[in-house]
This record gives C-alpha cells, structure tokens and sequence, in this order.
C-alpha cells in the first residue's frame, strides 16, 4: 500500500518550480573553468559546473563546428518540451555573429541553449553538445525558474 502511495507521489513530481528569491540580474559563463554562474546584481546566487560544444575552445563561427559562442547575448526563449528535459534559448547570432560567417560563405548556426541531458547522454562526457550549455536535469529545472527572458548572458573564453 505504501508502495503504491509513493508511486502515485511521485507521478506528481514536476520538472516545473517556483522560484521567489532575488532577481537573477545576469548569468556568466567561464568555459575554460566549466561554470556558469546567476548573479543578482554583483551576488552569485547560483554556480553550476557545465559541459560546452564538442569543441569548446574558441567562438563559435559557424554551423556545424561544435563550438559554444563566446560574447554577449540575452536570454531570448524558453522550450518547456525540449528533448533535453527543458531549456533555454541564447540569442546567438547576433549582427557581428552573422557577418562573421557571411565572411566566409557560411552560416552561423543557431539554437544554442541552456538545457539539460537527454536520457541517451546521459552518462556521455563533459562536452557533448553541439555548441550549447549542458548541466544536469535537476539543475536545468532550477534555472529554467530562476532565469527570466532578457536576461543578458556574457560568455567567456
């Protein structure tokens, strides 16, 4: 009986919270050190260990080359049905972002988020993705409730 009771409980469980503490005023990335950080103001609320593109030193130039962005950029959207349990949009590219590839006759790519991993990753390695910001299902709930649109996001070397 107490079996079942927990069961059914823990069908209930979200990947949806709530979030009530101070506003999450920017987000900072460190690629080389792996951490993203939420501050609030000059405050980190939040630091979190994160896994980049499959080839993560460098800016990201174009589509395709597996490389996480580096500048600065606004949380743009949000995917409550991502096939990465949830995530969160960066607004790359932007203008110079594009001219940059438009140089060399390609494109820049697009779709780079914050989100978690998806069941088939999820044992995979620290760098994985195709360019975007990875940490873990549990945290990704987290941020998605902490960080709203329009949020700036500065990624660094």
């Amino acid at each position: 009986m107490i079996g079942v009771m927990l069961l059914g409980l823990a069908g209930c469980a979200s990947k949806f919270q709530r979030y009530s503490g101070p506003e999450v005023t920017r987000v900072v990335v460190f690629k080389q050190d792996r951490k993203m950080h939420l501050l609030s103001n000059e405050s980190a609320l939040k630091s979190y260990d994160i896994g980049l593109g499959f080839a993560p030193s460098g800016h990201k130039s174009v589509e395709g080359d597996g490389k996480t962005p580096e500048g600065q950029y606004r949380i743009d959207r949000r995917n409550p049905n991502s096939e990465f349990h949830l995530s969160i949009g960066i607004s790359y590219p932007n203008t110079e972002d594009r001219a940059r590839a438009l140089a060399v006759g390609q494109r820049p790519g697009g779709d780079i988020f914050i989100h978690g991993r998806p069941r088939k990753n999820r044992k995979g390695g620290r760098d994985w993705t195709a360019g975007c910001i990875a940490v873990s299902n549990r945290e990704i709930e987290e941020i998605y409730a902490m960080v709203r649109d329009g949020t700036p996001i500065s990624i660094y070397p």
